[in-house]
């Protein structure tokens, strides 16, 4: 049983949060407090698992309570919630972990209290912390980060086509994010249109007025899927702007639109990039059955797992199986006694299906939605937890997989 403290001044959405805690066989009401000045002491004597803050009472009082209990606290997650996606936003910057959008339902409240128990370290249910995807419309989207253990072993093609695959389920809104700044070409792969040539970069620039309608001027729209795609600096010599901290703060109003983010990262292992992989939820390696490519997964595997234990978050997904020519008569099973590791998902190789989706500049689920990699990368989508609506039924893997709940 997990303790939960809340603070909400407005007596009828406190009633309505006590109801639904009330409803939760794992968690416990420890605490209920109706002021926000006087939760920093309910926190210091009941020490509770969970902190729940209703903000739409004071933002103001609220906001600066978060900013000094994370400070006091800060393995304490902090779950907010508000009608107002603005200072959703930032609690998220204050140090809140987890919101939810006023109403709130049960499904919602479940879904945010297993994901903030969980990967706070504590069990639940007698359940391990689930990485796994939730399809939902409240609460923080889930973060896909897409990294390859070299050039040219389809880190772009694998990010663009599971980014469309979950677009294609109308429920979840998809938003894929260009972090290979100097020479990502995330934008080229799909045709897209966007009359006005906003990047990332120019977002970085002007953080400090950055919202949802900026935001959403420099989204472009891949129609035919509905995807919606934030593109690389226009310029290389623009990555210079942005750093980690401009990252987060993307990343974080991207969360409060858009169900999954998919990012597509360099191989540089830029502070960008590790800021990003420390905001994923699962990373996707992408390697190749061939020497150099192995190599670099185990010297990615000791750099992550040296920061705070990214690696327990990376699944290896071996890219082209089949394609002779890459694989130096390495198997399966000899690619996991290199890496240390289970191979996670497989896409075969189907060069004619890619090279001609990429040229007409459509994904395959569009394209050739009944081409072997599409079908491979349905099934990744659905291992993750979503439920595209892709055509087809995934290939049969060669061995038991690893799905994000723990061994197939």
């Amino acid at each position: 049983m997990q303790r939960v403290a809340i603070v909400d001044p407005t007596e009828s959405s406190r009633e309505s949060l006590r109801t639904l805690l009330l409803g939760v066989d794992f968690v416990w009401l420890e605490a209920e407090c109706t002021r926000y000045e006087y939760f920093f002491d309910v926190i210091q004597q009941s020490m509770p698992d969970l902190a729940v803050v209703s903000l739409d009472a004071d933002k103001a009082r609220a906001l600066q309570m978060i900013g000094e209990l994370s400070v006091a606290h800060p393995k304490l997650p902090i779950l907010t919630i508000s009608q107002d996606h603005q200072a959703l936003l930032q609690s998220l910057q204050r140090g809140a972990k987890y919101f939810l959008t006023h109403p709130v339902g049960l499904e919602d409240m479940l879904a945010a209290l297993r994901r903030a128990l969980g990967e706070s370290g504590t069990a639940v249910n007698g359940d391990q912390p689930s990485l796994g995807m939730v399809n939902r419309q409240n609460g923080p989207s889930q973060i896909v980060a897409v990294l390859g253990s070299r050039g040219g072993v389809g880190t772009t093609t694998l990010a663009v086509n599971l980014a469309a695959t979950l677009a294609s389920d109308p429920g979840t809104g998809v938003a894929l994010v260009d972090l290979d700044l100097a020479l990502g070409d995330a934008d080229i792969a799909l045709e897209v249109n966007g009359m006005e040539n906003i990047s990332i970069a120019d977002l970085a620039r002007n953080i400090e007025r950055l919202d949802m309608n900026f935001l959403k001027r420099a989204l472009v729209k891949h129609t035919a899927s509905g995807l919606a795609i934030l593109r690389h600096p226009l310029e290389i010599q623009e990555i210079g702007v942005l750093h980690e901290g401009h990252i987060e703060r993307i990343l974080n109003l991207l969360r409060i639109s858009y169900s999954v983010l998919v990012l597509d990262l360099s191989k540089a292992m830029l502070p960008t990039d590790m800021m990003a992989l420390r905001m994923a939820d699962v990373i996707l390696l992408t390697a190749q059955l061939e020497l150099s490519s192995l190599r670099n997964v185990v010297r990615m595997m000791h750099l992550l797992n040296q920061d705070d234990n990214l690696g327990d978050k990376v699944r290896v997904v071996v890219n082209r199986v089949g394609a002779e020519a890459v694989e130096e008569g390495i198997s399966l099973k000899k690619a996991e006694d290199v890496i240390g590791k289970p191979i996670f998902w497989q896409v075969p190789n189907d060069a004619k299906a890619v090279i001609a989706a990429r040229v007409a500049g459509q994904p395959l689920v569009r394209h050739n939605p009944r081409s072997r990699a599409q079908q491979a990368i349905v099934g990744l989508a659905q291992a993750l937890g979503s439920k595209p609506t892709g055509v087809g039924t995934p290939e049969p893997k060669a061995k038991a997989g690893w799905s994000l709940f723990g061994r197939k």
